[in-house]
């Protein structure tokens, strides 16, 4: 059973079985550090101690508001007592996948050999799918443009963002392509020199732009690091700042804007260093081609055989340099 944390029923599930049960979650959460606090938590570095305790806090936390109603289903539903450590099962702990790449964060020297970050597991574009030609236009038409999307995260004020972004554009003299998502931004008349975008896979989209700002979410993140552009980072909440923060310290886009401070005058003066810093520009496309280099999905079966089968979990290096045969 390989579930994410917010399927509160795959340990459950995977104890009345009495099958493996083994987590999948693309941000560090589970894996208690002193090397950085919680993502989830809206704090930099603690330092060594509290960062290993902010880590244990947030896992209760987030486990808190529904653990009753979740002991109430393992009893009625599966026949099971209550839950008391969900990272424990069939007597030895849950493996714990982490689907991003260590280049990104490297993984620290406290972590258990049940912790492992295989690198990322992309999803290629749909087959057959074709970019509309009024963006392929667009795209030829000028020197790459920017991204801006903010995805799933609702705005309330679309147009008043919308607004913020267009004036960033044209005090920058920097074309855009700007996604609409599902209510971040506003769908209105733009300048020649924006293209308004429904959705398209970053996977082919990214690589054409000159940087990509965004909200910081972990896929989203992700795929503008495989593409090897510089981002900013405009978070909102969870564990954005988190990406945000990870961003800046990599040398691959400034200090996140946080949605609430985000202006012209900021947003501005972070796309004028995203395109014209040459040493982030490169340092962005170094990671990214560490990144395209690694199998992550390879490496994360390569440990679920190993843990399904009762074998020692191979060790971050070791998974590092293994061939697998997907």
């Amino acid at each position: 059973m390989i579930y994410h944390p917010k399927a509160l029923g795959g340990y459950s599930i995977a104890e009345k079985l009495t099958i493996p049960g083994i987590l999948a979650v693309p941000l560090p959460l589970y894996s208690p550090t002193s090397a950085f606090p919680s993502p989830i938590l809206p704090v930099g570095d603690l330092g060594g101690p509290l960062n290993r305790a902010s880590h244990r806090l947030a896992v209760w936390l987030a486990a808190a508001s529904m653990k009753g109603t979740l002991n109430r289903w393992r009893r009625e539903a599966l026949g099971l007592a209550p839950a008391r450590n969900e990272l424990e099962l069939h007597g030895r702990p849950v493996l714990r996948l982490y689907p991003y790449s260590p280049a990104v964060i490297p993984t620290p020297a406290d972590w258990d050999a049940y912790s492992l970050a295989t690198g990322y597991w992309f999803l290629e574009h749909t087959p057959g799918w074709t970019p509309e030609p009024a963006l392929l236009r667009f795209l030829d038409g000028g020197p790459p443009p920017v991204y801006v999307g903010f995805g799933s995260m609702p705005s309330e004020d679309a147009a008043a963002k919308t607004s913020v972004i267009l004036a960033a554009l044209a005090e920058t003299g920097l074309r855009g392509v700007l996604a609409t998502g599902w209510g971040g931004l506003a769908s209105t008349r733009v300048p020649d020199d924006v293209f308004v975008l429904d959705a398209a896979p970053h996977d082919w989209l990214f690589p054409r732009m000159a940087a990509v700002v965004h909200h910081g979410g972990a896929g989203t993140t992700g795929a503008g690091m495989r593409a090897g552009v510089p981002a900013v980072i405009c978070p909102f909440f969870g564990d954005q700042p988190f990406w945000g923060r990870r961003v800046a310290a990599l040398g691959i886009g400034p200090e996140p804007i946080a949605q609430k401070r985000l202006t012209v005058e900021r947003l501005a003066a972070a796309l004028r260093r995203v395109t014209e810093d040459a040493g982030m520009r490169d340092r962005a496309a170094a990671l990214g081609a560490k990144i395209r280099a690694e199998d992550g999905i390879s490496r994360a079966i390569q440990a679920i055989e190993a843990y399904s089968g009762q074998q020692p979990i191979p060790s971050h290096d070791r998974i590092a340099n293994a061939t697998a045969v997907v």
